[in-house]
């Protein structure tokens, strides 16, 4: 298309020129790549418009712009309907690709995101290769933000048009790759999404390893004392899911480890896991060194002996723990974990572990071990946001402002106070709390997070059940923007909360300061309902804070290759159309590491996560796009500069006949032309983004005027 431009600029005749310096070089990759090229006739373009309704005939003259599109070179057929996605919508292009003998098909509609698949399945239904197929975006990228400008959006609408048949004109037959799938999964993170995902995919009868960097399994939900709205026992509900996820004989299970290294691609990951130093044996560990009837079994006579006295994480610091420890007592695997890093090595706990079971090794060293997996999905949960960083409410200032997390320890009948509520400057009992609803939620200062935690203002209203279940006389107070019950039978609940006695004060708290003699906290906020300000005197203030993404879910998501949002959750694929998948083929997303969830939907989307996982891995083998780049040894020189710059490792340098070329990982590629723009010989060609067709549409648009 470019050589048939009448102008005689010199800038045009340089393009003729380029244009056909570039020919020979799709001859050359016809040989080394498997491309089945098309015909080598004149092309035929068909041209189909979608009104979709009035999202696009609303804002663009549809008539003139089908009239327009006859005149442009190349163009055979061209035809309009209300929905070109319906069924009679993509008759219409199966039928016209047969009739008109179209060489390749443009249809002008909405986003390729949405139904791309649809029209390729079309055009290959007419006879067509599929990825002969272009589509040109003039609804989200023209009507909707050019609605009050009809003529603007239809002249916007010709160009784009013209784009992409340019570009059609020069598409070739492309043949999609089938890689075979390691019939084995990971999971990483074992919380309660992490165990879900983990147990069904062991229930489809694939080998899952479940990788925990904690030394037991439950997550957060294994402290929590109860769940809302039911008021089910957290760990009843939890404890057998653990069980059964210990017990599975298709669930390999690293606790006290992460994931090292990760290289391979969609069937093919190879995966490191680091086993961290735990300093004790498990019975299998035992065995396998000749110590028969070894290993730890649980019994806790290491726990006494040891010295050493440090803050028990699990329990918020408001518990010690030894230097030896387990979290609680219905911990899978039940195994003790020698934290190192306060260890003294004074060998107390060797002495009275006995020399019958040897279960002690306090040189043990971080072991790495490789797998490999067809599939994996990350579900590495969340963190509380550090809510001292909002100073005006007094966190870790005042002992008796607290967070939800340790509210739940404390009131837990396996916490540090045996279930019994305690203020922590004096362990009275207190009688008026004040909660604190979105604790650096929904807040644009600057130090907290712009976003709804969403669970937080249904596990304010559990507290302030549990609060009247156990405290007689005693009053509570929510602070709240707007209370965001969402879910099932979670409204009935809030009226529930609000019939036992619960004030609810609509306004932000500004300031908490505390009574030096007595340790009351003084909550000053302004009741938007009545409009007056506040000083309200209670004996505890408990803080509903926002959550974050884990600390590790960052290096483990930059390992998988999988993208976050600017606030550091890992982003789907799409939100609505592949909601668990990500841009990572073969890897899934699980849980709150993706944004903040509930139970219900954490287990859920982990149900969603595994059946996705496990789809490629009953197939066998899984298809993808021919979008690679592909290196033309001849032009090669070998500089591996591009190895460098690809973002998803598929490129290396290897020796060829005594030379260094580069070479792709098909497999691995994903067609974003970062290799092919930087390299200084030309020798990438991107399959589907050749250099002939992008510069086809750049004169389409820029000579666009001069047909």
């Amino acid at each position: 298309m470019v050589e048939k431009k009448k102008t005689t600029t010199k800038k045009t005749e340089t393009k003729k020129k380029d244009t056909k310096k570039v020919a020979p070089v799709k001859q050359e990759i016809k040989k080394q790549a498997p491309v089945k090229t098309g015909p080598s006739e004149k092309p035929r373009i068909g041209v189909f418009i979608c009104h979709c309704g009035t999202n696009i005939a609303g804002s663009i003259d549809i008539k003139d712009l089908e009239a327009y599109a006859k005149t442009i070179p190349n163009v055979a057929h061209t035809d309009n309907y209300q929905y070109v996605c319906s069924t009679p919508g993509q008759k219409k292009i199966t039928d016209a690709i047969r009739d008109q003998k179209l060489t390749g098909t443009v249809v002008a509609a909405c986003s390729p995101r949405l139904h791309e698949p649809t029209f390729r399945t079309a055009t290959k239904e007419g006879g067509l290769n599929q990825f002969r197929f272009e589509m040109a975006n003039i609804r989200e990228q023209n009507a909707w933000v050019h609605m009050h400008d009809k003529e603007g959006a239809t002249d916007k609408a010709k160009d784009t048009i013209r784009i992409a048949v340019a570009k059609a004109s020069l598409l070739e037959d492309l043949t999609p790759k089938t890689v075979p799938v390691e019939k084995a999964a990971m999971v990483v993170g074992a919380g309660i999404a992490g165990m879900q995902a983990a147990l069904d995919l062991a229930a489809a009868g694939i080998k899952t390893y479940l990788i925990e960097s904690a030394p037991s399994i439950g997550g957060r939900m294994s402290q929590l004392d109860k769940t809302f709205p039911t008021l089910d026992c957290s760990q009843c509900i939890l404890t057998p899911k653990m069980v059964d996820v210990g017990r599975d004989s298709n669930i390999e299970l690293y606790t006290y480890s992460e994931v090292d290294a990760v290289e391979g691609y969609i069937g093919n990951f190879d995966v490191t896991i680091r086993k961290k130093a735990r300093g004790v044996l498990t019975m299998a560990e035992a065995e396998a060194r000749g110590i028969i009837g070894g290993g730890c079994n649980g019994c806790g006579d290491c726990d006494p002996v040891c010295p050493v006295v440090k803050p028990n994480v699990f329990e918020m610091g408001m518990k010690p723990r030894k230097a030896i420890y387990i979290n609680h007592p219905q911990v899978v695997p039940l195994l003790y974990t020698i934290d190192f890093d306060s260890c003294v090595k004074c060998g107390l706990c060797v002495t009275a572990c006995g020399p019958e079971r040897k279960a002690i090794d306090l040189e043990a060293k971080d072991e790495f071990i490789k797998v490999k997996v067809g599939t994996a999905i990350l579900a590495t949960g969340f963190e509380l946001f550090p809510i001292e960083k909002k100073t005006e409410w007094g966190y870790k200032k005042f002992e008796n402002v607290i967070t939800g997390l340790e509210f739940e320890r404390l009131i837990c009948a396996s916490g540090p106070t045996s279930g019994h509520l305690v203020r922590p400057s004096d362990g009275e009992t207190p009688k008026r709390i004040a909660f604190l609803l979105c604790a650096g939620s929904r807040d644009n200062t600057g130090v907290g997070k712009p976003y709804c935690s969403r669970f937080c203002c249904m596990y304010s209203l559990k507290h302030a059940h549990q609060i009247y279940e156990k405290i007689p006389g005693a009053q509570t107070y929510i602070f709240y923007m707007d209370i965001r019950s969402f879910g099932k039978a979670y409204e009935e609940f809030y009226y529930r909360i609000q019939d036992e006695g619960t004030k609810f004060v609509r306004g932000r708290v500004a300031n908490i300061l505390e009574d030096p003699k007595s340790k009351n906290l003084h909550v000053y906020a302004d009741d938007t309902l009545l409009d007056r300000p506040m000083d309200l005197e209670v004996d505890l203030v408990v803080l509903a804070s926002a959550v974050q993404p884990s600390e590790d879910t960052n290096r483990t998501r930059k390992l998988f290759g999988v993208s976050c949002s600017m606030d550091g959750w890992l982003l789907e694929a799409h939100p609505k159309l592949n909601p668990c998948g990500t841009t990572t083929a073969g890897v899934f997303l699980a849980g709150v590491c993706q944004g903040p969830k509930d139970i219900p939907d954490t287990v859920a989307s982990a149900e969603g996560a595994a059946s996705a996982a496990s789809i490629p891995i009953h197939k066998g083998e899984v298809e993808l796009e021919p979008y690679f780049a592909t290196c033309i040894e001849e032009k090669c020189a070998g500089c591996g500069m591009c190895v460098n710059l690809c973002p998803y490792s598929a490129l290396a340098l290897v020796d060829k006949d005594g030379r260094t070329v580069m070479e792709v990982t098909e497999a691995k590629c994903k067609g974003c032309g970062t290799c092919g723009g930087f390299c200084p010989g030309g020798a990438i060609w991107m399959n589907h983004f050749a250099t002939p067709q992008i510069v086809a549409q750049i004169d389409a648009f820029l000579l666009g005027g001069e047909q």
